[in-house]
């Protein structure tokens, strides 16, 4: 039987989503398999999958950036992108996702999860991509699925619609019915399913999940809804044009189950996929992509790769491409293409063309970066333009040996290039290269690429906190400069009152000279003297503020003052002057934000404190259901591993934003401990 579903023809391309270790890569291999385009499907487990590839994914046992694979299933080309589940690498998703028809979001029937398939849907569905769901490892089910999918209901927006029924035989699934076809399949391991007749103990569950299914999708259909009020029949033209249309236009999510493991599931997903899946059409119409005859691109994702260089993974949402095209950016960059590719895995090969849909590897479009649209008439607007990451953690890098600096930098060009949720900055004040990413693990697969692909010796610390010192009592101190080393000395005198001033105030500098005891071409002098003072740092070691300095006297050689006495005799007074002013140790203090499920608030509540935070409130996270925002002050340097204890006590979801909001004084205890270890003491 042929139904007609509005089916897309074209290539297609389609993300692969969902929670860490959901079984994401391991679909994508029975895909791979199923398809054709591998002779044997390989296991994760196994090290020989198609996807997880690369040296930093096998080490850590997790897919640490996307995996592109092309195939073709009945005639039609589909291009599969499997992204990151752990939420340190679900940004690699961000870029993906803009150019997708659209999105197989991967789950399972685990509660722990749901946090993290919330977080999931939430996206997809603020992007509007149209989006099924694969219930994975339904061999491992137990109970009801329909249990299971009113657990997961909470982590949608919109209605889940279960689209097939396990088939029990024996106690044990083997097999899937159908819902909108009433057939039953019998799954036969790696190989095609089996068309078999309904059983009769399964019948009844049958016909409640199907009623089910379409009360669901009657909501958005009033004459199938009259249908059923009628006790009338639907037909099932009606029944697909509804499933169909209502989950492009993102009111439901079709549920689909299987065992990529044992490829059971995957050529019913595949046939929906045909079916139903929109098209580059569909994608466009999203993007806001107006129609007309330019060749429009969209890079997905950039790679560094040893045999091609650089290479973008790319969509072609319009027109057609060939080797040598010129296009360019939104900002007018050039980027001539020098070879067209396609992707299975890391194997690259070489094709001539690219057309609307198809998804292609461009070589050596230097001036191009990840996010970007391509055009080659004229520079159209950015479709997806990237939003900013929200780095948690960060670490100080340094080549071992100063010999390497220009490789090191060279490296993390490249690695900044694909992944563009990094942020690198130099800090002039301590000299520090700082790499920020999304956690631990982020940041170690980020070193271990410069490690091993990029063969540069790393040093990581931590990277030093922005102490500040200040004063707390009022002195009056001179300062004199006097050499004396045959002709012309040097000699310059000053009278200097330092006093502390409001917190927040910041430095600054005054004078009463009267008579001329100071001359006044020497008082800038004077000037720069102190703020280099207060800048270089104080007694503990650290950049001085909210601290006044006034001139109030001094006096002056008619031959040998000069600018550099002054100067000198300006620092003098102050090196002299501000032991005397009680100095104190102050500590840069964040407005901390953390997000986490409501069940894990509590735990949260009690890691703050721990780390001298003072809890300003909670509450509930405006349109998150079942997650919080919790509100605190926390010294910057107790965030430098908050992240992973987050993590631990949020089942992995946990994340927080923070902002500078006032320095404090450091305890005395701590303040002592970090004089001596980073401060004038130690130097």
């Amino acid at each position: 039987m042929t139904i007609d579903t509005g089916r897309q023809g074209g290539p297609r391309c389609i993300a692969l989503v969902g929670p860490f270790a959901s079984g994401k890569t391991t679909l994508l291999e029975a895909i791979l398999a199923r398809t054709g385009a591998v002779s044997r499907q390989g296991r994760v487990k196994d090290g020989n999958t198609v996807g997880d590839a690369s040296a930093e994914a096998r080490a850590n046992a997790m897919s640490v950036e996307v995996n592109v694979a092309e195939t073709s299933y009945m005639g039609d080309s589909y291009t599969f992108i499997d992204c990151p589940g752990s939420v340190e690498f679900q940004y690699e998703a961000v870029p993906v996702l803009a150019g997708v028809d659209l999105a197989v979001v991967v789950a399972e029937a685990d509660t722990r999860k749901v946090p993290a398939l919330q977080m999931i849907l939430r996206d997809l569905e603020a992007r509007r991509v149209p989006h099924i769901l694969f219930l994975n490892k339904i061999d491992r089910l137990a109970g009801s699925v329909r249990d299971v999918l009113q657990m997961l209901q909470s982590a949608s927006h919109v209605p889940l619609v279960l689209r097939q029924l396990p088939l029990l035989r024996d106690g044990a699934i083997a097999g899937c019915i159908d819902l909108a076809l009433e057939r039953a399949h019998l799954y036969h391991e790696g190989a095609e399913s089996e068309v078999v007749a309904m059983p009769d103990a399964e019948r009844a569950a049958e016909i409640e999940a199907r009623t089910a299914m379409l009360e669901t999708i009657a909501d958005f259909d009033d004459e199938l809804l009259e249908k059923l009020l009628d006790d009338v029949r639907p037909e099932q033209s009606l029944i697909f044009h509804d499933l169909v249309e209502e989950m492009r236009d993102g009111r439901i999510c079709p549920v689909f189950v299987g065992s990529a493991e044992h490829g059971n599931g995957v050529s019913r997903l595949l046939k929906a996929l045909r079916h139903e899946a929109p098209g580059v059409a569909q994608t466009r119409a999203r993007l806001a992509l107006a129609d007309g005859d330019a060749t429009v691109v969209q890079v997905l994702k950039t790679l560094q790769t040893q045999r091609s260089g650089k290479v973008c993974v790319a969509r072609v949402l319009n027109g057609s491409l060939a080797d040598g095209a010129l296009l360019r950016t939104a900002d007018g960059r050039e980027a001539k293409v020098s070879g067209l590719f396609r992707l299975v895995g890391q194997d690259i090969g070489k094709r001539d063309t690219a057309h609307a849909g198809d998804t292609v590897a461009l070589g050596k479009v230097e001036a191009a970066r990840t996010g970007d649209t391509l055009s080659n008439r004229g520079s159209v607007p950015d479709l997806a333009p990237l939003p900013a990451s929200n780095p948690m953690m960060a670490i100080a890098i340094a080549p071992e040996e100063h010999k390497d600096d220009v490789r090191l930098s060279t490296a993390l060009a490249k690695v900044l290039e694909e992944d563009p949720s990094l942020r690198l900055t130099h800090v002039a004040e301590t000299g520090e290269t700082i790499l920020e990413g999304l956690g631990e693990m982020h940041l170690r697969v980020v070193t271990e690429r410069l490690r091993h692909r990029y063969g540069v010796p790393l040093q990581v610390t931590q990277p030093r906190i922005a102490y500040r010192e200040t004063i707390s009592r009022t002195t009056s101190v001179r300062g004199r400069h006097k050499k004396q080393s045959g002709g012309h000395g040097q000699f310059g005198d000053v009278v200097l009152t330092i006093a502390p001033v409001a917190r927040g105030e910041g430095v600054s500098f005054s004078e009463t000279i009267t008579g001329g005891v100071v001359p006044r071409q020497y008082i800038s002098s004077v000037e720069t003297g102190v703020l280099e003072y207060l800048a270089a740092g104080g007694p503990l070691g650290f950049p001085v503020v909210d601290v006044a300095v006034t001139l109030t006297d001094g006096s002056y050689h008619a031959v040998d003052s000069s600018d550099m006495a002054f100067r000198q005799a300006a620092q003098v007074g102050m090196r002299e002057g501000m032991p005397q002013c009680d100095p104190a140790l102050l500590e840069p203090v964040m407005d901390v934000v953390v997000h986490c499920p409501a069940d894990a608030t509590a735990r949260v509540n009690a890691i703050l404190p721990r780390r001298r935070g003072h809890i300003v409130g909670s509450d509930a996270r405006p349109g998150w259901d079942g997650w919080d925002d919790v509100r605190a002050l926390v010294p910057a340097s107790e965030l430098q591993d908050l992240i992973v204890e987050l993590r631990s006590a949020t089942a992995g979801v946990g994340s927080f934003e923070q902002h500078f909001d006032h320095l404090a004084e450091v305890p005395a205890r701590l303040a002592e401990e970090i004089a001596q270890r980073y401060g004038r003491q130690a130097a």
